[in-house]
């Protein structure tokens, strides 16, 4: 079962060219497996959780479509897999000759899909949970030295997601697809300022592919929550289709912004790695997206057609000063990272000016299409918790104050222009985020 939205993104996407969304559509994985990718061999990558959710039914359906497959790789199910290079070496010596398909979620599936780009390989996925995005993106984020980057590589050329089979995964793992979906409210709303800003302006195609779906996706929180298979379709549909727009951009920016970062940052921190599950991905963006909404609603507070541009671009810290301030607030690795990222996007003078110039002329109407764009802070915290997911910083072992010294870290964590470098260049970053945990959040 392929839907309109669905074949309209595949048209546009690079790698991916077979998609089946639906209930039952696991036992025709064979047929579309066959269909885009040959008869094989192929060897199944799963863990032991995975496994047990369909991983014989997957092969009884290769073998159904006549098939052949090696022996599958099996990781335990405990402790948790992780999105380590190491393990990606493990499937690569797994491999053969044979075609992977990973059976499972956002770890299995980036850790097969660099396997396979590194093996010069196509690969496909069967996907046991509704938990993230990455199904169909490009790129896999690996944690390696320290730091955690989204390695290149090609997408799955196939994507199977069996609703009955997602319905069936754990809460927690919805929950985290659904504070990963969560998170393009917030990162659509930066990429309307980098549009303004003529930074990186927005494909349109690109940016209804993802944003069309995410109110109806996020519409049944407590159907998902229950388990409901039938309220599955908008939010596995979703998730795939921001995977398949990052393919369509060539690029990460349809599908997140800043609120990525504060999540990036706890990860590298290993916040909740001694969980058992660990806290997921997902879990961490949704308190991102909560700390960037409420952000959004600060800066949406305040005149920005009445700010002097000129002294706010005159008083901008000159580079060696804001250097010396990131090699203060990282360490190591993450600190040549952060000042290389950084250093990317920093401007001065009449750079500054002329790049902030249409954001200051045009506010009224970048304010209304920023309200347009987004939820209210305890809306979408509601929201959340009615999906089980993660909806104050309690819920991932953080406090406030925690997610408050991760603002700046995050603003100088990648080189993407966030709402988070407007306040910055503008001089009204530090004012922003007091207003935050004084007035409109926690």
């Amino acid at each position: 079962m392929t839907s309109q939205a669905l074949l309209g993104a595949l048209a546009r996407a690079v790698d991916t060219s077979g998609a089946a969304v639906g209930r039952g559509v696991l036992a025709e994985s064979g047929r579309h497996l066959a269909a885009h990718l040959g008869t094989g061999p192929y060897i199944v990558v799963a863990d032991q959780n995975t496994w047990a959710a369909a991983g014989e039914r997957l092969t009884f359906s290769l073998e159904d479509a006549g098939c052949t497959t090696i022996p599958p790789l099996i990781f335990p199910g405990r402790p948790t897999l992780y999105a380590s290079y190491d393990n990606c070496e493990v499937i690569k010596a797994a491999m053969g000759a044979a075609t992977p398909i990973a059976l499972g979620a956002g770890t299995l599936n980036d850790l097969v899909k660099l396997a396979a780009f590194e093996m010069t390989r196509d690969y496909a996925v069967v996907g046991t949970a509704a938990s993230m995005d990455g199904y169909t993106g490009a790129g896999a984020p690996m944690s390696e030295k320290g730091v955690k980057v989204t390695r290149n590589c090609k997408a799955p050329v196939v994507v199977i997601m069996d609703l009955d089979v997602v319905a069936a995964a754990p809460g927690f793992l919805t929950a985290s697809g659904y504070g990963d979906l969560a998170a393009k409210i917030p990162g659509g709303a930066d990429w309307i300022l980098a549009d303004v800003t003529g930074i990186e302006p927005i494909d349109e195609d690109v940016w209804a592919m993802v944003q069309s779906g995410v109110a109806p996706a996020l519409s049944r929180p407590a159907a998902l929550a229950a388990g409901d298979a039938d309220a599955f379709e908008g939010l596995v549909e979703g998730l795939c289709l921001s995977g398949l727009a990052m393919q369509a951009y060539g690029g990460t920016r349809p599908a997140s912004g800043a609120e990525h970062y504060f999540s990036h940052l706890w990860e590298l921190a290993h916040l909740g790695v001694d969980l058992d599950p660990p806290l997921s991905h997902g879990g961490k963006v949704a308190i991102g997206s909560l700390a960037m909404c409420a952000f959004y609603e600060a800066l949406l507070a305040r005149d920005i057609a009445a700010i002097d541009l000129r002294a706010a671009a005159d008083a901008r810290q000159p580079w060696d000063e804001i250097e010396a301030d990131i090699r203060t607030t990282f360490d190591g690795a993450l600190a040549d990272h952060a000042v290389r990222e950084t250093k990317a996007k920093y401007a001065s003078g009449n750079e500054l000016y002329a790049r902030l110039k249409p954001l200051v002329d045009q506010w009224p109407a970048v304010a209304d299409r920023l309200r347009a764009q987004l939820v209210a802070t305890d809306e979408l915290s509601e929201q959340l918790r009615l999906a089980g997911a993660s909806a104050r910083p309690e819920d991932i072992g953080l406090t406030p104050d925690d997610v408050r010294a991760t603002f700046p870290r995050a603003m100088y964590y990648r080189s993407r222009y966030t709402a988070l470098d407007v306040a910055w260049e503008l001089g009204i970053f530090d004012d922003l985020v007091e207003d935050v945990f004084t007035r409109i959040w926690i």
